[in-house]
């Protein structure tokens, strides 16, 4: 009888073990099944929430770019000319540095990209991100929140950080529920 239980324990503890998420923040150095990564730079926390809820729907990896110098409410008064994001959106060739790295980025097939849109398009610490990494073949599949701006110039603006991916049309999406993140989801998979 001992050894049963000590069986079911053992097999109990193997199952939680091999069940484990690994959408902590951070992408697993541990092998992964999962071939959709989940990237997203979030300055507020509107675009983490999305992220989450596309990790969700796709089962992928969850990522968070981190930038270096983190960015402060007055940074992003996009109403002030001089604030740090007003003046990296207008000049392109800013590469804010990023502090973390994706561990095992080549298994990834599918990038979800995720970034709040700063005038008309991604903060350039995406295309620090993008620029880390041989995206080469990879699908990218960009997604954004935004207050009130499309999403203007963005694949445009992030292929040069990524000529040799294959960008799928982007798309602004505030305030959205798991179900509709789900059905967008179920679109893009068409």
């Amino acid at each position: 009888m001992k050894k049963i239980i000590t069986s079911i324990f053992t097999l109990l503890a193997v199952c939680l073990v091999a069940c484990a998420s690994t959408k902590d923040g951070k992408a697993s150095e541990e092998s992964n099944d999962s071939k959709t990564l989940v990237a997203y730079f979030s300055a507020q926390g509107h675009t983490k929430a999305l992220a989450e809820k596309i990790s969700t729907a796709t089962d992928g990896v969850l990522f968070e770019i981190e930038p270096e110098n983190p960015y402060t409410e007055e940074d992003l008064d996009g109403w002030n000319e001089s604030a740090r994001g007003t003046r990296e959106s207008k000049d392109r060739s800013t590469r804010p540095a990023v502090k973390n790295r994706v561990e095992n980025f080549e298994q990834y097939d599918t990038i979800y990209l995720g970034f709040p849109i700063w005038w008309f398009t991604a903060p350039t610490i995406v295309n620090t991100f993008l620029e880390q990494y041989d995206t080469e073949g990879k699908v990218i599949v960009p997604f954004a929140t935004s207050g009130g701006s499309p999403i203007g110039e963005t694949e445009k603006d992030l292929k040069v950080s990524a000529p040799k991916a294959k960008f799928v049309p982007g798309k602004v999406i505030n305030n959205a529920t798991q179900e509709e993140v789900n059905e967008w989801i179920k679109i893009i998979k068409k």
